[in-house]
């Protein structure tokens, strides 16, 4: 083997050697900052935050010394806070049974009054060995799902620009990661409680997930609303305890804190092959599922019918798509990439400026800095697109028709808009047109000025 051959294999290897290691050096550095995930360094905490996301921000208050007994934990809180006491006199953990001990304060929060801790899912999973393991298996699918939740919020870049009080709301449900109280409510925690569908809607409402429209408009919804009183919440999610399915009888079937392993779509978010092996296998999780209560064919006759619907929406969505990407290849978007600050902390945004258009591409810009027929078209794909999908999947058929009608309408107005833009451009390049240059009101307005400094 001649010299330059070997010289040819080393040097690569070298800078990988280097590379790779000052890659994980970086990304650690960056992680260490006030705030939390990639771009801590670039944001501060607020107060709240200590709630939403207890293993990075809470602090244990400092009026009271001194380590305590469980029960002189409800001693005192009893005149501190009382309703939280009745709460945890009132639950399973005050009153297990079989002879079991109490779980007192001190279990779940510490017994150093100067240390206390919030119960995250690590804590709760001490004692609830099987649910936490089944919660955590949830990472292995990726995104959406509740373990990765709070880690999809601080690691996307447009967080790190957002103003305080709009991240603050979005942490309120991405908090399902870092804490099991979002479904258990403190401090009864109690099952029952978190088996009817208002401990999910909570946060599965609004346009981009309206679950909560299309499963009370749906069939089993309507028998949910007008019964409901007379079930039994006590009982497991099994077979024959419930007479007509909740989220979490076909979400979490037999009591599994494991929401991610029946995903076929995605959410809808994100064109998928419904057909590949995996998917073959949940679907026919599913048809196990609602042969519950209905025949096995009827079951996977919806199925396809969610298939037909998702086709027939990602078609619509691409052909909006196509306009927008034959704008930009012709620099007919306007403001165009580069007349608009980039994106928050993409320094690649910031020297080769690009419109984003696509999924693919990163959709989720579209929550920020983006001209308006852009802004049309994430509306398009994440409300309009997800209306239809929800009611598909949850057997509202009027939610359908209206997504499908929304979408239709947002096309049309993409492609009357995109025409108007071109005759512009065409317009411009006779020197009939001189388009503004809106970058001073874009680049330097008054929400880009506040954000740099109150972030």
């Amino acid at each position: 083997m001649s010299r330059k051959r070997v010289r040819y294999i080393w040097i690569p290897l070298l800078i990988a050697v280097i590379v790779v290691p000052a890659g994980f050096l970086y990304v650690d550095w960056n992680k260490s900052g006030s705030g939390a995930g990639l771009y801590s360094r670039q944001w501060l905490p607020d107060a709240l935050f200590a709630y939403w996301n207890p293993d990075d921000f809470y602090q244990s208050v400092d009026t009271v010394s001194g380590v305590f007994e469980g029960k002189q934990c409800v001693s005192c809180h009893e005149g501190v806070t009382p309703g939280i006491v009745r709460d945890w006199k009132a639950s399973h953990h005050s009153n297990p049974g079989n002879g079991k001990p109490a779980v007192y304060c001190s279990a779940c929060h510490g017994d150093d009054h100067q240390a206390l801790h919030l119960p995250t899912p690590d804590i709760c999973g001490r004692c609830h060995v099987t649910q936490h393991v089944q919660f955590e298996d949830e990472k292995r699918f990726g995104f959406p799902s509740h373990a990765l939740a709070m880690e999809r919020a601080m690691d996307a870049k447009h967080f790190v620009d957002k103003p305080k009080a709009e991240v603050t709301a979005c942490l309120q449900c991405h908090s399902v990661a870092s804490k099991c109280d979002s479904c258990h409510t403190r401090h009864r925690f109690s099952a029952a409680e978190a088996r009817r569908p208002e401990a999910c809607i909570t946060c599965h409402s609004g346009p981009p997930h309206p679950d909560d429209e299309t499963y009370f408009t749906s069939a089993h919804g309507r028998l949910y609303l007008a019964e409901n009183r007379q079930w039994d919440w006590s009982k497991p999610l099994r077979k024959g305890n419930y007479k007509g399915p909740t989220c979490a009888y076909c979400h979490m079937s037999n009591g599994k804190h494991q929401v991610a392993d029946k995903s076929i779509w995605k959410f809808g978010i994100k064109q998928t092959n419904p057909l590949t092996s995996g998917n073959k296998v949940k679907r026919e999780q599913w048809v196990e599922l609602c042969s519950d209560c209905h025949e096995a064919d009827w079951s996977r006759q919806q199925l396809a019918g969610l298939d037909a619907e998702r086709k027939k929406a990602w078609k619509k969505l691409y052909r909006a798509e196509a306009v927008l990407k034959d704008l930009r290849a012709k620099d007919q978007l306007y403001p165009a990439a580069g007349e608009r600050p980039a994106y928050p902390v993409d320094w690649l945004d910031s020297v080769r400026p690009r419109a984003r258009i696509g999924f693919f591409e990163g959709q989720a810009s579209a929550f920020y800095n983006v001209s308006p027929i852009e802004r049309d078209y994430f509306e398009m794909w994440y409300f309009d697109n997800l209306g239809a999908y929800k009611g598909a999947a949850h057997g509202d058929q009027a939610a359908v028709s209206r997504g499908h009608a929304a979408m239709d309408s947002d096309l049309a107005g993409i492609e009357q808009e995109a025409k108007r833009l071109r005759s512009l451009a065409g317009q411009e390049g006779q020197e009939q047109y001189q388009r503004p240059d809106p970058s001073t009101l874009w680049l330097f307005g008054d929400y880009t000025e506040f954000n740099k400094g109150h972030n």
